[in-house]
């Protein structure tokens, strides 16, 4: 059984072991597994070597000739962690490698059957999620604790930075993931010393996971995300590249569509919304519902058990405390600040290189190698989710704003 599922949520039981949520790495996977056990070593030896069979146009046929393997002797969830990862990034690379005029229409049964059955076992979707990424793509590359990703794609060391920068930002939250279930019990005990320290345990957290963001630029070329990393990120769900979506052969005849990766799939947000009772407009409220599929099965209960909780924002304005709305404001003002800055790295990241790009100036400049056809268009105003990025970001980054308590 699934954390949260089948059982009566009470808020008293939010212990985040129960939700597979460290209390050293949050919402990452602690210490991922980077082999897997002898039988799957076809899926890791291309998975592997992605970069290069994808720039050398080799990578379908080598797919093309991978053995039909079982997923039966996987154990554990570590196991299908990995499994899930390299097998999202072989189907990126197999369905983007000739860019988005060479799309395919069919993902072959060897690759499909075994990605669908991993998919079915860890309740995430059959494509590349924020929890393959980031959550479950880093390990030590040395005792110094130095870190590497164990699966890539092309786009080389901004490829590499966008991943690890992402990790660090993820990292960054953890002391504001503990300060959740904090404050939860903290409501219940009706403890107001130890709500009052984590909340502002929150407002720090959140606060440095917008430093975190800010290593983005010393890592990532603007060049090289927009032209080379951001297609193998795209889905097939509302992207004009792959309108009817993908048939994965010998699961379904009919095609299926998919979201790609978006940063709306890291259950951080989710939570702490949750937990500080913002409301987002229609639009924006479906999209973020949407991407918790995307989450692993026991992320999705956390937010959904932070949700049954008592509200935390009726509790504040019940008590009289203004120390204690001063701290929640706080919280407010630094998610509120987190999102005015993601959307200043989307206006660097994607506006501003589009438009090098149109203008033809986009040369990928750090050895990421020449960029898989043309620079994406299919999604030129859109992100890899498929949302309308500006308007989505600016909305949410509102509706945040709208959540403080007021004298």
């Amino acid at each position: 059984m699934e954390p949260g599922e089948g059982t009566e949520e009470t808020p008293l039981a939010l212990e985040l072991s129960r939700f597979q949520v460290s209390e050293e790495y949050g919402f990452l996977l602690p210490d991922p597994l980077t082999e897997l056990p002898a039988p799957y070593g076809p899926w890791m030896e291309i998975a592997q070597d992605l970069p290069q069979l994808i720039a050398s146009r080799q990578l379908r046929s080598r797919v093309h000739q991978m053995p039909q393997l079982s997923t039966g002797h996987l154990r554990g969830h570590e196991e299908l962690h990995l499994a899930h990862l390299a097998l999202s990034f072989i189907t990126m690379g197999y369905i983007w490698q000739e860019g988005e005029e060479g799309t395919v229409k069919i993902l072959p049964r060897n690759l499909a059957i075994p990605f669908w059955e991993v998919s079915q076992a860890l309740g995430l979707p059959p494509i590349l999620s924020h929890a393959d990424f980031v959550l479950a793509n880093w390990r030590r590359k040395n005792p110094n604790g130095n870190l590497d990703t164990i699966v890539s794609l092309p786009g080389g060391e901004s490829l590499r930075g966008f991943i690890l920068v992402t990790f660090l930002v993820e990292k960054a939250a953890v002391p504001g993931v503990k300060a959740i279930v904090q404050v939860i019990r903290a409501i219940l005990q009706q403890d107001e010393e130890t709500l009052l320290k984590a909340l502002q345990e929150l407002a720090e957290a959140i606060g440095d996971m917008s430093k975190a963001l800010r290593r983005m630029h010393d890592y990532v070329d603007p060049a090289v995300f927009y032209t080379v990393i951001r297609i193998f990120l795209s889905g097939w769900k509302d992207n004009p590249a792959m309108p009817q979506g993908l048939v994965y052969e010998g699961v379904s005849e009919e095609p299926m569509a998919f979201s790609g990766g978006s940063a709306a799939q890291s259950t951080v947000l989710h939570a702490f919304d949750e937990l500080l009772g913002i409301r987002h407009r229609e639009e924006s409220t479906a999209f973020l519902h949407r991407m918790r599929d995307y989450m692993p099965q026991p992320h999705r209960a956390f937010v959904e058990a932070i949700g049954r909780a008592p509200s935390l924002k009726q509790h504040l304005l019940s008590s009289g405390s203004e120390q204690l709305r001063a701290a929640f404001n706080q919280c407010i003002s630094a998610l509120a600040e987190l999102r005015s800055y993601h959307i200043t790295v989307v206006t660097k990241y994607i506006t501003i290189a589009a438009a090098k790009a149109r203008a033809g100036r986009a040369e990928p400049g750090d050895g990421a190698g020449p960029s898989v056809g043309k620079p994406l268009s299919a999604l030129e105003t859109k992100g890899t989710g498929g949302s309308h990025i500006f308007s989505f970001l600016k909305s949410v980054r509102d509706t945040t704003r709208e959540g403080l308590i007021s004298a």
